[in-house]
């Protein structure tokens, strides 16, 4: 161990380099590697300064706690004290300690020099602990030590320094330690002490270079909220979520931003009043609620920065960021490599399904996308603890470090509050145990030994159903997926789920159905947006009134909203083709769209009625179609996903084709222009009967089989009485289906299928090889049977 007269006890920011771990631990060293390093590529750090590990060692040795703290180590590894209390002892006899007088003077005299530099007297510094096993590859160390913020003066400097040493000992701390094999006599602790951002009356958040839950590299995901940044770390706090997708940063006049969701952010976290009250928690206004943490320019500035770090570190990150509401500037505050998804196996991925679940009970952001079925233990404040039952469903407001020794023997973990990049969540994630944060109200819709299933593995909201659902789990290999000639495409709908099947090998998205992202994000009839000063629906105005705040012009919330979610599925795909079929609702489906019900006529046979084509150069919808083409310009031409290509469904017609791409080149989208490619659906009789017109306007078809099947025998799907003669491999079917691709290939188009049967049936994916199809586009979780079909097929 060197000496204390040879290992300075502080050390500046812009002397250390992140391989000083052994020096100032994980976080103290990051911080010193981006001011030495990244200070030029735009990425601003607070100046401060750290102390040593060897300043702790000197610390616990020069008040005589060696010994004591290995002796109540001991004792409780014999289970002669209990965890609480060994812990409680060694931090108490660590905070009641002195400094040795040189290394007092030492962090006095550092603290007066950041004083200096900031032209105060007493500069406001935030102190954290880094502790030297922190933050190394396999463990996160979220939260294990304490943060105190808003410290003025140097008698409370020296009291925080002395609390973030004796929290080396917190009870979370001792318990990670132990199940990640860390010797607790090895780990020393450095404090960083660091000028405060004035995110009181800015904003703050955490953000990682990765998606967390699926792992997609292509993303960074930020968290933001009013005020200081511990309520979002420690889940205290709804957050705002951004996305960003990280290869278009660099294009000029391009909109990387696929997702901004706005949160409740109730409370945020301020300036003491002084004295013991560094910090306290007060409530948001109307407009911080309402509004958005970050603008636009601010998203994608931290976008860059978080794709800056991780490009020098070499490595996915976890970034914690700050933005002075003096200056308005951005602060990266800490940052650390990311440890959950970057690690994990890219050889299997497991795939759940939840059969026969019972109705919805509680709904928040998934986190793991895994199912589980159980008992409830609520527990409401972690003095209760105690009373946790190993393998039940933890349920609670929210969670901290001290509440790690449960959450390991958790089966699932429901909290109230929280985003993924709160502690539950981060913590959740680490240790394997499906969670659902930001519920709201699970605390009061749940209760003790209740049966229930949670479910995380259908995109980004979890879901938690009453009673045990069957819950059924598959691991999918993905190093051993054969070659194909014929290209295998996913049929996609749910944004939020879009981006756990990255890396399943395929060649792009053959049916993404835009009317799922109508009706689950959007919400709102297009029409009643173009039309809503003269809406009659007064109840339907005033929700949509509250949906669309922030949008003087209403129909720009139909765009936006639509253009955001299909980016997340256009992204997981680029630069491959993502084949976005236009909507496609029934006129009754339309009708249950937030004010529909002024605009759509009532049919008796909805399925063969006005849909599709016929309704996009109508006078009842064309102003409604409109909004759906800005938005396909919007993703295509300001967004940059150029690998998107339009698909109109149910074209009865070829005058109804011309009609459509009239429309279409009227909203600027044009064939052929800027590499559109517009698709139509082959899915009625008339377009296998003219293919060869159909194909002179039109880049390719996709197959539907079940309205081609349905229209080819006159069989309702949806009978029961003639379920048995619904067959996709009925002769009449396999002729219209050779023949569309026989027709469809002579006039230089392509075509591709998208349906169930391949992967149900070896023989029909055998068929579809031999006709010469194109591509054949399943679910995602059929992708890895149908390819294997194929490939099987085209041995011959």
């Amino acid at each position: 161990m060197p000496d204390t007269a040879t290992v300075p006890s502080v050390l500046w920011f812009e002397t250390l380099k992140r391989g000083d771990v052994a020096l100032v631990g994980g976080k103290n060293s990051s911080l010193g590697e981006m001011v030495q390093e990244l200070g030029a590529r735009g990425i601003r750090v607070p100046p401060g300064f750290a102390t040593t590990a060897e300043a702790f060692r000197a610390y616990i040795r020069a008040n005589d706690l060696n010994e004591f703290i290995a002796e109540t180590m001991e004792r409780l590894a014999a289970h002669k004290v209990t965890l609480a209390e060994a812990g409680r002892a060694i931090r108490t006899a660590i905070a009641q300690g002195d400094f040795p007088q040189a290394i007092r003077e030492e962090i006095a005299a550092s603290y007066a020099e950041l004083s200096r530099r900031a032209g105060k007297d007493n500069v406001s510094v935030a102190v954290r602990s880094s502790a030297t096993a922190e933050d190394l590859p396999d463990a996160s160390f979220a939260g294990q030590q304490e943060t105190y913020l808003n410290v003025v003066g140097e008698a409370e400097l020296m009291a925080a320094c002395r609390k973030c040493y004796a929290s080396l000992f917190t009870d979370r701390a001792i318990t990670y330690r132990t199940v990640k094999g860390f010797d607790h006599n090895q780990v020393a602790l450095s404090i960083g002490v660091q000028q405060m951002v004035r995110a009181d009356t800015g904003g703050s958040g955490v953000m990682f270079s990765i998606d967390t839950e699926s792992g997609f590299d292509k993303v960074v995901l930020i968290n933001a909220a009013w005020g200081l940044g511990e309520n979002v770390v420690q889940g205290a706090v709804d957050p705002d979520e951004y996305q960003v997708y990280k290869p278009f940063l660099d294009r000029d006049g391009i909109d990387p931003i696929v997702q901004k969701t706005r949160g409740a952010k109730e409370i945020k976290m301020v300036y003491g009043r002084g004295g013991s009250q560094q910090t306290l928690n007060v409530p948001t206004s109307k407009a911080e609620r309402a509004g958005f943490v970050l603008s636009e320019p601010e998203i994608v500035e931290l976008a860059r920065m978080a794709a800056t770090i991780e490009d020098h570190y070499g490595q996915p990150m976890d970034m914690e960021w700050a933005r002075d509401g003096d200056t308005q500037e951005l602060f990266i505050v800490q940052a650390r490599p990311e440890t959950v998804q970057s690690r994990a196996d890219t050889g299997a991925l497991k795939s759940y399904s939840v059969a026969n679940a019972g109705k919805v009970l509680v709904t928040g952001l998934s986190v793991g996308a895994a199912a589980v079925a159980g008992r409830v233990c609520l527990i409401e404040h972690v003095a209760d603890i105690d009373r946790f039952e190993d393998g039940a469903i933890l349920v609670t407001g929210t969670t901290d470090p001290d509440w790690v020794p449960i959450m390991k023997r958790a089966a699932a973990i429901v909290t109230d509050h929280g985003g993924r990049t709160s502690h539950a969540a981060i913590v959740s994630r680490e240790l394997g145990v499906p969670a659902i944060v930001g519920c709201g109200d699970a605390t009061h819709l749940l209760h003790d030994h209740q049966e229930v299933t949670v479910n995380c593995a259908a995109g980004e909201e979890g879901t938690v159903h009453e009673g045990l659902a069957d819950v059924s789990e598959e691991e999918l290999d993905l190093d051993h997926v054969p070659e194909t000639k014929t290209k295998i495409m996913l049929n996609l709908a749910n944004p939020s789920a879009a981006f756990r099947w990255w890396r399943l090998p395929a060649e792009g998205v053959g049916l993404a159905r835009m009317e799922f992202v109508v009706n689950n994000a959007v919400q709102i009839h297009p029409m009643a947006l173009v039309n809503f000063d003269t809406l009659r629906d007064q109840e339907a105005k005033e929700k949509i009134a509250e949906m669309t705040r922030g949008y003087d012009d209403k129909p720009s919330y139909f765009v936006d909203t639509l253009a955001r979610g299909l980016s997340r599925i256009a992204a997981v795909a680029y630069p491959k083709p993502v084949i976005v079929r236009m909507s496609d609702f029934k006129t009754n489906e339309y009708a249950e769209l937030l004010g529909g019900t002024d605009f759509e006529p009532k049919e008796e046979n909805p399925m063969i009625g006005f849909r599709g084509a016929s309704r996009y150069a109508s006078p009842l919808y064309r102003e409604g179609f409109a909004l759906e083409c800005r938005a396909m310009a919007k993703l295509r031409n300001e967004m940059g996903f150029d690998n998107v290509v339009m698909m109109i469904p149910f074209c009865r017609t070829v005058a109804e084709a011309d009609g459509v791409l009239e429309v279409m080149a009227e909203n600027g989208l044009r064939r052929g222009e800027n590499g559109l490619q517009v698709f139509v659906m082959g899915e009625i009789p008339s377009n296998v009967i003219q293919a060869e017109a159909f194909a002179e306007r039109f880049d390719g078809f996709s197959i539907g089989s079940n309205d081609l099947t349905q229209l080819t025998l006159g069989i309702d799907r949806d009978s029961e009485a003639l379920a048995g003669s619904f067959r996709e491999d009925d002769p009449a079917v396999l002729w219209m289906i050779t023949h569309l691709i026989e027709a469809a290939h002579k006039a230089g188009a392509k075509v591709g299928l998208c349906g169930q049967a391949p992967s149900n049936d070896p023989k029909f994916a055998k068929y579809l090889v031999e006709a010469g199809i194109d591509t054949i586009s399943v679910t995602p979780d059929s992708f890895l049977a149908v390819k294997q079909h194929v490939a099987e097929a085209e041995k011959g």
